[in-house]
């Protein structure tokens, strides 16, 4: 008799927790859509691997900064001859005459977050350590260079990767193959919005 009145409530519990997420399972990570003069990037925010860059990237999203920003620069074998470790990018940033970035964040390097510079990385662009703000970057190709111990920045602590592009990268190809006066596009390509897709 009382495993007859048992057999309901652990069928019940079994229940609930079959339905609950597994311990361990990655969570929905963020998502955007950035939308430009050349076509959509929907891009991938890892916020559980990179926290402070994700964080530092969406605070710009969700305010809408980046609706008055540029791709400004491409980065092509072609227009870096005086480079000896030669990467391939675009960056964008803010219109610095319309919106002014936030202080700058500390660094995320590579070998902490395990996000590696591949192709259709989304990552920080920075000089010091220290000194990531607004601008970022799109990877064209694996650009290992680029990571913790790569040979790019000459502090050798890489740049903070912290995304990557799900849909779009024939958009930033094309981007990357527009009209340039050394690395600097002419003209620049205007963003004409950044949102959270999820």
């Amino acid at each position: 008799m009382l495993a007859r009145r048992l057999l309901p409530t652990a069928s019940l519990l079994l229940g609930m927790m079959l339905c609950q997420p597994a311990v361990g399972t990655s969570q929905a990570l963020p998502r955007v859509v950035m939308r430009t003069e050349l076509g959509d990037i929907e891009a991938e925010v890892d916020s559980i691997h990179a926290p402070r860059t994700s964080a530092n990237f969406l605070r710009y999203v969700d305010l809408g900064f980046y609706r008055f920003g540029l791709f400004h620069r491409t980065v092509r074998a072609d227009n870096q001859p005086n480079d000896k470790v030669r990467i391939e990018v675009i960056q964008a940033g803010l219109d610095s005459l319309r919106v002014k970035s936030f202080p700058p964040i500390g660094l995320e390097p590579t070998s902490r977050t395990g996000i590696a510079h591949k192709d259709g990385t989304l990552s920080m662009a920075r000089d010091g350590p220290a000194s990531a703000t607004s601008e970022f970057f799109i990877c064209i190709g694996d650009q290992p260079a680029l990571d913790f111990k790569g040979k790019r920045n000459p502090d050798g602590q890489g740049f903070a990767a912290f995304g990557r592009v799900l849909l779009g990268m024939d958009t930033v190809r094309k981007i990357h193959a527009s009209k340039a006066d050394a690395q600097a596009l002419d003209p620049p390509i205007r963003i004409l919005g950044v949102e959270r897709k999820r």
